[in-house]
């Protein structure tokens, strides 16, 4: 793995300010999510890090404030994050070292400000005001405002001009599945914190009440529920075949390991059944390192040659 100092050089970042700046994002994305970061560091090609990570530290930096503090607070923080990065978007220019490296990746990569907007706005409305989903939907308005948008601010800048298209469209469907995983390995957690991110409309179908999933009553019903859901993560799993295609292929082998994990935490989600109501499902420790080390060995064997 290059060091940190020839990834920024081979980016093309050259100026001192800059590179100090991008090191700030490295340390934090680090001090926050570990695992992506060295996902990142050891997969993705050395000229798409440093956009990557300030893709990944902008991302977060919007997440958190949209989850943190009263309805109130989280309005203003979001509302006064907003007009920074408006400010800086225009002047190229911030005060703060992750906003300014993320505007700097957004300008050098072309993508398009209306994706940065998007997403500022999501959080502002289908994020921190979330209540959750009564029908489906409710859950597709849900993606395309915050989740769809959320990713493109981080992925689209692999993308010379921002995505096209149908590789906009090629994450849309990627967004679904990972959202959907998600909220089924998350379910315990979510219930705890009073979210349910399953839509109510099909608890009804099921006649299950959100009171039977907060207690984690092994009915019929509720076995029935969580199933039926696994089959939808499954089917948009597997809408998400061809991505890769659509991927540069400097972040081919990191967008192949993504998906197959996401399988394999579907696949513990199966397994556990109404016992994720009472913990949250993780990968397990087994999966993800042999997916890394595949990924980490197919991406030596196809690296470019100098």
């Amino acid at each position: 793995m290059p060091s940190w100092r020839t990834t920024l050089t081979a980016a093309g970042i050259s100026d001192p300010r800059l590179r100090e700046d991008y090191t700030h994002v490295a340390r934090r994305v680090l001090r926050r999510e570990p695992a992506p970061y060295v996902t990142l560091r050891l997969l993705v090609a050395p000229p798409l890090v440093p956009w990557l990570t300030a893709g990944v530290a902008f991302m977060n930096l919007v997440d958190d404030v949209a989850e943190t503090g009263t309805p109130q607070e989280r309005s203003a923080g979001l509302a006064a994050l907003t007009g920074q990065v408006e400010t800086a978007l225009k002047t190229g220019d911030s005060p703060d070292p992750l906003i300014r490296a993320y505007v700097h990746a957004v300008a050098t990569r072309g993508l398009p400000a209306h994706w940065v907007s998007r997403f500022l706005e999501g959080a502002a409305t289908a994020e921190a005001g979330f209540e959750g989903f009564g029908t489906e939907e409710d859950f597709q308005a849900y993606l395309d405002a915050y989740a769809w948008p959320g990713v493109l601010v981080f992925t689209g800048l692999q993308y010379r001009g921002g995505p096209d298209e149908e590789q906009a469209a090629g994450w849309r469907r990627f967004v679904d599945a990972a959202q959907r995983v998600d909220f089924l390995a998350d379910l315990a957690g979510d219930l705890a914190a009073g979210r349910l991110c399953l839509p109510r409309a099909r608890l009804a179908e099921h006649s299950v009440t959100r009171a039977d999933l907060e207690r984690a009553r092994d009915t019929p019903a509720v076995r029935a529920l969580l199933a039926d859901e696994a089959r939808r993560a499954r089917a948009a799993l597997a809408a998400t075949e061809g991505i890769l295609g659509l991927v540069e292929p400097g972040l081919r082998p990191v967008t192949a390991a993504m998906t197959e994990l996401m399988g394999h935490q579907l696949a513990a989600v199966e397994r556990a059944g109404t016992r994720a109501l009472r913990k949250d499902v993780g990968y397990g420790l087994a999966a993800p390192v042999r997916t890394l080390l595949r990924a980490r060995a197919g991406r030596s064997r196809h690296r470019p040659a100098g």
